[in-house]
């Protein structure tokens, strides 16, 4: 059982984790509203790490700066990915729409699909021809690339390394390789378009 932490270390954390969310609140320009949740997910973390604390290799404060740098990094990434799957910046269905007084909700129709809803530019004819394109990239890839392809669409680099796909420097090596050859077919180093496909 990790002692009890003292109401001026408690303190620390409270500031240390305040600083990190609106960092990172700010870095991400996240709506105002989203400041709370930030913070709140921030502490818990870091509470539910605290019995990895120990007071002989540093300060609580240094601590749990460490703790919520790497845990903001991770948010940080978590968000990206969410915004690059929803082609972008996210829209808010209650927002004004520029030609109009009323919210982008009320003007989508529901036959207009899920993309739009997100905020997503693309339409059905677009969707097709990227479909299309990287079905031809992958039939020109050997099967063992395609193999990777495919599997690299649903597990992370490091996943594959754990199944045998070799080491991980070796397929980040591979990876870059295929990048250049998937351009030079015309589907460009877009891997999102793989996980459709």
């Amino acid at each position: 059982m990790h002692p009890p932490i003292s109401p001026s270390e408690l303190a620390t954390l409270i500031d240390e984790t305040d600083v990190a969310a609106r960092r990172l609140h700010r870095k991400l320009a996240l709506p105002a509203a989203d400041l709370d949740d930030l913070r709140q997910d921030l502490l818990i973390d870091l509470i539910c790490r605290l019995p990895g604390f120990d007071k002989r290799r540093g300060t609580i404060g240094a601590f749990a700066n460490i703790v919520l740098r790497n845990q903001c990094s991770r948010i940080a990434i978590r968000h990206h990915r969410q915004r690059r799957a929803h082609g972008g910046t996210m829209l808010s269905l209650d927002a004004p729409v520029a030609s109009s007084v009323e919210p982008l909700g009320c003007l989508l129709a529901e036959s207009d699909g899920l993309a739009a809803w997100h905020g997503q530019d693309r339409d059905a004819q677009a969707d097709i021809q990227t479909r299309e394109a990287v079905q031809s990239a992958l039939a020109r890839l050997p099967e063992a690339d395609r193999r990777f392809c495919c599997a690299l669409a649903h597990r992370s680099v490091t996943a594959l390394a754990a199944e045998g796909f070799g080491s991980r420097s070796a397929l980040y090596r591979r990876l870059a390789d295929l990048r250049h050859v998937l351009t030079a077919y015309g589907l460009g180093p877009s891997w999102d378009d793989l996980a459709a496909a």
